[in-house]
């Protein structure tokens, strides 16, 4: 395994700089990179203390700075050291700006400004966190998105990566030989989604569970039969009920996220309701 340094600099949160790194490294195997966060990097003193640390442990590195004076100390000082500096977002930038023919503002930290899209976040968040788990049920009308599954199919957690996309979701667990609440039966005005899972997996995943609590694993909820019992159930209960399906087996949250929000777009189609504001 090969192993290097990669400073990751940036002058808000970081969250840009870490998501393009990420993607890009996972096409390279056999690599391990030592990463250096360096987040709100805004002043000269601040991008010094950055210089100091690339001397220690120079390596590759990647930048989001859209301040002049400050990204160009940082250039300077790795191309006077020899050291590869990228800036990840000048070609989307450059590309925008030719299209629009406005001037870049460079104004640091610009997305997180407190403006409706970051209320809309905040509130989809405390909606999706009070209405975990069938949760106030009986306000499913409410909800942009429903997620419905057996125990561990990732409900809870893709809620909530929704929620940080500006959409408000519930979820509602199956329980064998419980009934389907009416609200969530007839409701109409969200998108209801059924979120599946191989059976294997699942009764893997509720014995490490239940490993971790000291419990029986051997119990019904991690044997492989009747977890397969309980999956079929519930892929009978989607099919009967129309809602589309999507099964999460070999995907990330963020990649059963995306085909979520896909589904919720065509959902707003059919029900002629602009999909204005929805995420990609």
């Amino acid at each position: 395994m090969r192993s290097f340094h990669l400073h990751l600099v940036s002058d808000a949160t970081g969250e840009t700089v870490t998501s393009v790194a990420r993607a890009c490294l996972v096409q390279f195997e056999g690599v391990q990179p030592i990463q250096h966060n360096w987040w709100l990097v805004r002043t000269q003193g601040q991008v010094e203390r950055v210089i100091a640390g690339i001397e220690d442990n120079p390596g590759l590195v990647f930048f989001t700075l859209v301040d002049g004076a400050v990204r160009g100390l940082l250039e300077e000082a790795c191309r006077h050291r020899g050291i590869p500096c990228i800036s990840l977002l000048d070609p989307v930038m450059a590309g925008l700006s030719a299209f629009l023919g406005v001037e870049v503002t460079a104004l640091p930290g610009r997305q997180y400004q407190l403006d409706a899209e970051y209320f809309r976040r905040i509130d989809a968040m405390q909606f999706t966190l009070s209405h975990d788990d069938g949760q106030l049920i009986e306000l499913v009308d409410q909800a942009d998105i429903v997620l419905v599954g057996v125990s561990r199919s990732s409900k809870t957690p893709t809620c909530m990566y929704l929620a940080n996309r500006g959409l408000k979701c519930a979820n509602y667990p199956l329980v064998p030989g419980v009934p389907l609440p009416p609200e969530l039966e007839r409701t109409k005005k969200p998108l209801v989604v059924g979120l599946t899972k191989d059976p294997k997996s699942l009764s893997d995943i509720r014995r490490a569970r239940l490993r971790l609590l000291n419990q029986e694993e051997e119990a019904d909820y991690a044997q492989f039969e009747k977890v397969k019992e309980e999956v079929q159930q519930a892929r009978r209960l989607f099919s009967r009920l129309g809602w589309p399906v999507v099964d999460v087996t070999r995907r990330s949250i963020e990649e059963a996220s995306a085909a979520i929000i896909q589904l919720y777009e065509r959902h707003l189609e059919k029900r002629g309701v602009k999909a204005e504001g929805v995420p990609s």
